[in-house]
Parts: C-alpha cells; sequence; structure tokens
C-alpha cells in the first residue's frame, strides 16, 4: 500500500515527464486517428445532442477540437500545466487542471467522459477511488469511455511514467464495483491480429438507482 507521500511522487514524476516533452508529445500524438473511440463513446450516449463531455487527461487538445467541431460541449481536464495551456489553444475549450489523484468534479454534470489513455496512470489502489468520482461526475445513464494499455494486472515506472496495466477481466471488476454496465470492448489498432492490439477499449454505461442500465 502506496503512502500519501509515494502517491504525490508517482503524481509528480509522471507530470513532469510530460511537461518535459510537451511539445514533442503534441508532434507525435497530434495525428493519431481515435475516430473509433470517439464514436464509441457518442453512439451511447442518449438523449439529444449537443453532448456535455469530460475529455479526461485531454493532453494537447487534440479530441478536445473534434467533439467541440462535431457540435459538443466538451471541457477538458489535464494535470500537465503545459498540455492544459496547449489544450485551451487548439480545442478552444474550457480546461480545468486537476490532478487525477486530487479530482475535485461537479456531480451529474457530464453526458460522457472520454478517457482515452489516461487512467492507466491511477495506481491500482487509488483507482476504486477515481471511478467512484468519475460515476458521480456523470448524468444517470451517462457514459464512460476508458482506452488504457494492456497488461498483465502489473504496475510501475515505465519510461519515466507510472502506469498500472490490467487485463480486460482486472478492469471489468474494477468497473462493475465502481457501479458502472458494460456496454461494448475492443481491442486497438483496429484490422490487426490480438498480438499486435496493445490497447483495451472499453465502454460503460453509469448504473441507475433502479440497477438497471
Amino acid at each position: 500500500m502506496a503512502l500519501p507521500a509515494d502517491l504525490a511522487n508517482i503524481s509528480a514524476k509522471t507530470v513532469a515527464h510530460y511537461e518535459e516533452r510537451a511539445v514533442q508529445f503534441w508532434e507525435g500524438t497530434r495525428d493519431h486517428d481515435v475516430r473509433q473511440n470517439i464514436e464509441a463513446l457518442l453512439r451511447h450516449i442518449r438523449g439529444a445532442p449537443p453532448f456535455r463531455i469530460l475529455d479526461f487527461g485531454c493532453g494537447p487538445g487534440r479530441d478536445l477540437a473534434v467533439f467541440r467541431a462535431l457540435g459538443h460541449d466538451p471541457i477538458g481536464l489535464e494535470a500537465c500545466a503545459s498540455f492544459a495551456a496547449m489544450a485551451r489553444e487548439h480545442g478552444g475549450c474550457e480546461v480545468w487542471e486537476q490532478n487525477f489523484l486530487a479530482l475535485d468534479l461537479p456531480n451529474e454534470r457530464f453526458d460522457g467522459v472520454f478517457a482515452n489513455a489516461s487512467l492507466f496512470h491511477v495506481p491500482r489502489q487509488e483507482l476504486p477511488r477515481v471511478l467512484s468520482e468519475l460515476h458521480c461526475a456523470l448524468k444517470p445513464d451517462g457514459v464512460l469511455f476508458t482506452s488504457n494499455p494492456r497488461g498483465n494486472n502489473e504496475e510501475g515506472w515505465n519510461a519515466g511514467r507510472y502506469g498500472s496495466y490490467h487485463d480486460l477481466e482486472a478492469w471489468r471488476g474494477f468497473l462493475t464495483h465502481a457501479g458502472f454496465v458494460e456496454l461494448e470492448f475492443y481491442y486497438r489498432p483496429p484490422g490487426q491480429p490480438l498480438e499486435r492490439q496493445p490497447w483495451l477499449a472499453s465502454v460503460w454505461r453509469r448504473q441507475v438507482s433502479n440497477g438497471l442500465p
């Protein structure tokens, strides 16, 4: 069990890694095609658009710009100050600077949460709390999309960043325990054999009070 000081160190070092490489990261990811993920979130949201979407770990703002261009109402959340500034410029949206381990989210505000390549930075012991906070931030019937590099339930440092790498069954356990109902999952990138699909994507609905999805 990591102590608070250990968790603070994990967050600080991981954020510093991105701060030092912010421009390089933007140049390396700005053209990544994640339409499959964006469409997976949007097709499961009930009601009429525009949708209010939280881009959790929005990075430099690539996907914020897409949501906005599609006519939705996105807000970014980012721990790295350089990324947050870039996201405001590239996405033209409000961006909240918040540490993943010290969230301050409004209740029942969002139709969808888009957590693309972000939640894997949350240490395993903190994941139930973070998922619970995202659950509360969603409207009833709201939808959570997640995409993370998959693994065999190991966690630790990898090239200067801290990560937790879950398999499908472990990930299902965390999300179900947090009150979500599974809608779909798939591996990325599409069209490749499983051994060449390092990303696990999944879509979940906030369970409503009567227990029905």
